[in-house]
């Protein structure tokens, strides 16, 4: 029986999604509660990588067990009862057969949150950058229009990125405001959805937009990282603290 599960986690303390050997990841504490609960070796398939630091409030993953083992609400409740706190399988459910939470994914939306404030609240410390500037919101949202489409990322993700073919269709790229009454400063989320992303590519992007909302950085330059792939024209890489996977769309 195939089961579709809904992961969030607080990646601060993890080593990135995939399993490592001698570190700690989401996918090796899955594999290894699924397998004792199985009592056999289960995979357990993401529906992409998040790397170390990087959190998740919409991650899926599938994996398969004998039929009759366990029912949807007993196998969320028993991984769940084996996990440490900051990892928790949200919703479990049956899925056909050949559906794949990676291979069978439409597109993904991420979030990159970042506390612009003078002093960072410790309540966000885990889960957005702190820039102390001011940032210009118009700004960073016309340069955020020149991010749409499909383009080669080549200069917006990491060098080292298994994916040969870096070209990916940007559906969305907005940045917007709201005022967080506990920090009492502006919570800035910048929202990127896309088919599909290289590594590092979203922290690029998002690293480049902070230096257009600082002034640094004006649409010219970032339009001709985009063309001519010059990985030195684009922003430096956002911290991975304040990026979360916020949805996989099938």
């Amino acid at each position: 029986m195939n089961f579709k599960l809904l992961i969030q986690y607080d990646g601060t303390d993890f080593h990135g999604w995939q399993v490592q050997e001698n570190d700690r990841t989401i996918q090796g504490e899955l594999e290894r509660v699924v397998s004792m609960l199985a009592d056999r070796e289960t995979a357990v398939v993401g529906s992409g990588r998040t790397d170390a630091g990087v959190h998740a409030e919409g991650q899926v993953a599938n994996l398969h067990l004998p039929d009759g083992k366990f029912t949807p609400e007993k196998l969320r409740s028993a991984i769940n009862g084996n996990l440490w706190r900051d990892i928790r399988v949200m919703q479990c459910e049956r899925a056909e057969d050949d559906f794949h939470a990676r291979f069978s994914a439409r597109s993904k939306t991420y979030i990159y949150r970042v506390m612009n404030a003078p002093v960072m609240s410790p309540f966000w410390r885990r889960f957005a950058h702190h820039e102390h500037k001011p940032l210009d919101l118009a700004a960073m949202n016309d340069a955020a229009r020149l991010f749409l489409g499909e383009h080669d990322w080549t200069a917006f993700s990491s060098s080292h990125s298994d994916s040969e073919n870096r070209v990916r269709n940007v559906t969305e790229c907005v940045v917007t405001s709201q005022w967080d009454a506990r920090a009492s400063a502006a919570l800035i989320e910048f929202r990127v959805s896309a088919t599909g992303f290289l590594r590092y590519m979203v922290r690029s992007i998002v690293g480049t937009l902070l230096e257009a909302g600082r002034g640094d950085k004006d649409g010219d330059t970032i339009q001709t990282a985009i063309v001519t792939g010059d990985r030195s024209l684009a922003g430096k890489t956002a911290p991975a603290h304040g990026l979360t996977l916020f949805r996989v769309d099938y």
